[in-house]
């Protein structure tokens, strides 16, 4: 599942990350990457540790801006502990601070590559970053590779998709923005072999159009060992 939770701000202009567990939870999902994750004081913790302690899943914070109020940025929770963590740093001169957090896991006998990332709000900012991570993107000694998030292109023609469709295929996109009426699929996720991703589908409820300006991507991956 890929989402951007918008700090946890909603439409209605209310911080509240309990409306975002409320909704993710019953999706019982595998992965969860999540963007724009402003990690503020929240219930005696901090939001990213809330999340992780009520949906049960181990946290894998990509921070890209430290402040002295709340560090921000990208966040991977999993049900499955990982066996490598790294962060890329894909930031433009420029440009907001970008990353990606990669993530390996063994799961059924499959080695399983993850990939959780926001990329910039320029064109050619993203196709840097695009072309930064190929290398990573690229490497097949993994069963399975996955990249989720924010890709920002909303050009279904652009160079920006050409570069990660020359990795992982066009593959399915479904629309995510904005979430009161969505007309542009900002939101995806790439699996590699093509055929293992089974569908492909946004989380529509009321709840969801209201409580990020994003909708939640949500995918199925079957693949035999």
């Amino acid at each position: 599942m890929s989402y951007n939770v918008h700090a946890c701000v909603g439409r209605d202009g209310r911080f509240m990350p309990e409306r975002i567990a409320d909704l993710v939870e019953p999706l019982d999902a595998d992965f969860l990457a999540l963007q724009e994750v402003e990690d503020r004081p929240f219930a005696g913790t901090t939001v990213s540790e809330f999340l992780s302690s009520r949906l049960g899943m181990h946290a894998y914070r990509g921070v890209t801006l430290r402040r002295a109020e709340a560090d921000y940025g990208n966040l991977l929770l999993s049900k499955h502990e990982a066996r490598v963590h790294v962060l890329h740093d894909i930031s433009v001169p420029g440009g907001e601070p970008r990353g990606c957090i990669e993530v390996d896991y063994d799961i059924d006998d499959l080695h399983v590559r993850l990939f959780a990332t926001h990329l910039g709000l320029r064109a050619r900012e993203r196709l840097q970053q695009v072309e930064r991570l190929a290398p990573a993107l690229e490497r097949d000694d993994a069963d399975v590779r996955i990249l989720a998030g924010d890709i920002n292109e909303w050009r279904p023609s652009g160079r920006v998709l050409r570069a990660v469709h020359r990795i992982f295929g066009s593959g399915p996109r479904r629309r995510t923005f904005p979430s009161g009426m969505p007309t542009i699929a900002l939101d995806r996720i790439y699996v590699s072999p093509g055929h293992a991703l089974t569908e492909l589908r946004t989380v529509t409820t009321a709840e969801a159009r209201i409580a990020s300006d994003h909708l939640p991507l949500v995918c199925d991956i079957m693949v035999k060992p």
